[in-house]
């Protein structure tokens, strides 16, 4: 048991190997549409798997075990409202972005309202991204960190440092495929990682099913438990508390609405085939693949706790439940199977980083350089533009997840999905005012969407509701807000 020689040569073996794979498969970039789109012949199949790794990240890994640790499978709930977000979708958002040759999700903004309404929408979104993946990457050098301080040479240094070389390591890895191949790259990348992250946690189950004869036997009654109507509760608690059975459903629908329809990083996977019909088939069938894949991670969780013997986490010499999950793997798993698991947990991790530093290059591409640049392109390549700034938000990606080893509470997956929430409603309000309120304008939509951002910010940072009441909320206000902005004007017109 524990984590050996063999172990790390497998780990530095998967890194290099994805790396080379990487950069193979993205072929010769010879255009912006190349780099960014894959020139729509991505298949749907692979979108539909790449989509699902995208969204991962190393959090599902070893947050969602956490989470279950501590509590029980009322988490599984929002997965449900995750398909019924994305059936939505397929049905209002989709037949929008066949229409037209966009590049971005943005630019449907752009052609309806305005370039205004296009660049803000497009500029939130990166902050979004940066500091919601910045959590991410943070949290895929826990494990890594780990096994770095095994390392004679690690031995004696600080933790935070431990963490700093972890972040480093795998941002460096993920930018060299991510530079060079571009989407095709990420997608065909993030199939392969898919299969090996979800290998590993089939294989780290196997294991503790097998040193538990007694499987899920002598479990408390509710550790089990799926579904929370909160009915029960008083109207503050059932508003406060994530995971009833409305809040899973609607939160998880328009949370699924909005990253999967107005995050880029979703939406330019979804641009890369060709048809309507293969997007809906890559896009519904991922929400499918996600409520099994929610339910491995969470029944890890659960077995982690028969295993333990219900220990608090104090009792087993841990800060946070995010961390029981890595100390399962690098103690208790057979060597071999060991460095496979760590090595699909990097999977995770990496997947989601370079879907992340693609799509922040695009937007930036497609919405703010290329629009102010014009007559300016001449001097340099918008492929060489593509890739530097590809370097630069790998670069400042790092510098948020360094930010994030001091600051950290709570379970780490609500705080990145808590993040990316105050703003999803303000993105998903907007496409929504776009195809549902012809009347709206650009002025009405900027507004619209500026209130319901600044109404979520201060609900995230001042009050005790749940952060699967945010998108719903958020969407609301601005949606809202934006129509009545443009029934006063036109009365006062």
């Amino acid at each position: 048991m524990g984590f050996n020689t063999l172990d790390y040569y497998i780990v530095a073996g998967y890194l290099l190997l994805i790396a080379v794979v990487g950069v193979v498969a993205g072929g010769k970039q010879r255009d912006t549409s190349d780099y960014f789109l894959g020139h729509g012949k991505i298949p749907w199949l692979a979108v539909c798997f790449a989509i699902v790794a995208t969204e991962t990240s190393t959090l599902t890994f070893i947050s969602i075990p956490g989470l279950a640790y501590v509590t029980n499978l009322n988490f599984l709930q929002v997965t449900f409202g995750y398909l019924v977000g994305r059936i939505i979708i397929s049905v209002i958002l989709l037949p929008a972005y066949s229409r037209g040759d966009l590049v971005t999700a943005y630019q449907l903004l752009g052609d309806r309202f305005g370039p205004g309404m296009r660049k803000l929408s497009s500029v939130v979104f990166m902050i979004t991204r940066v500091f919601a993946d910045g959590v991410r990457l943070f949290a895929t050098a826990i494990p890594l960190a780990l096994l770095l301080a095994g390392w004679n040479q690690f031995s004696d240094v600080p933790t935070e440092q431990v963490y700093v070389v972890a972040i480093v390591i795998l941002a460096v890895i993920t930018l060299a495929y991510t530079y060079a191949g571009g989407v095709r790259a990420v997608i065909w990348t993030d199939v392969i990682q898919m299969f090996i992250y979800l290998g590993g946690a089939v294989g780290a189950a196997i294991v503790l099913l097998s040193g538990l004869p007694s499987g899920f036997g002598g479990l408390p009654a509710d550790k089990l438990s799926i579904i929370r109507s909160g009915f029960d509760l008083s109207l503050s608690e059932f508003f406060a508390a994530p995971y009833t059975l409305p809040a899973g459903i609607l939160g998880g629908a328009f949370l699924s609405m909005a990253s999967h329809g107005t995050d880029h990083i979703i939406v330019q996977r979804l641009l890369t085939i060709r048809s309507l019909e293969g997007s809906r088939k890559a896009l519904i069938g991922s929400g499918v693949i996600i409520i099994l894949q929610f339910a491995l991670f969470l029944v890890l969780g659960v077995l982690l706790y028969q295993f333990y013997g219900g220990a608090s986490l104090q009792e087993i010499g841990l800060t946070n439940a995010d961390e029981i999950f890595p100390k399962f793997i690098v103690e208790q798993i057979p060597s071999g199977l060991s460095g496979l698991i760590v090595a699909g947990l990097l999977a995770a991790a990496m997947s989601t980083l370079s879907g992340s530093v693609n799509s922040l290059a695009s937007a930036t591409v497609h919405d703010l350089y290329l629009p102010f640049a014009k007559q300016r392109r001449s001097t340099i390549s918008d492929l060489t533009i593509s890739r530097i700034a590809s370097l630069l938000w790998c670069a400042l990606l790092v510098g948020v997840a360094i930010f994030f080893i001091s600051y950290r509470t709570g379970f780490l997956v609500e705080l990145a999905l808590s993040i990316a929430s105050v703003t999803y409603g303000g993105l998903l309000g907007v496409f929504l005012l776009g195809i549902l309120a012809r009347s709206v304008g650009e002025v009405d939509a900027i507004v619209g969407f500026l209130v319901g951002i600044g109404i979520m910010a201060l609900v995230f940072t001042g009050s005790n509701l749940a952060w699967t009441w945010y998108v719903p909320l958020g969407t609301s206000i601005s949606f809202g807000v934006g129509w009545l902005t443009a029934r006063l004007r036109t009365r006062s017109a």
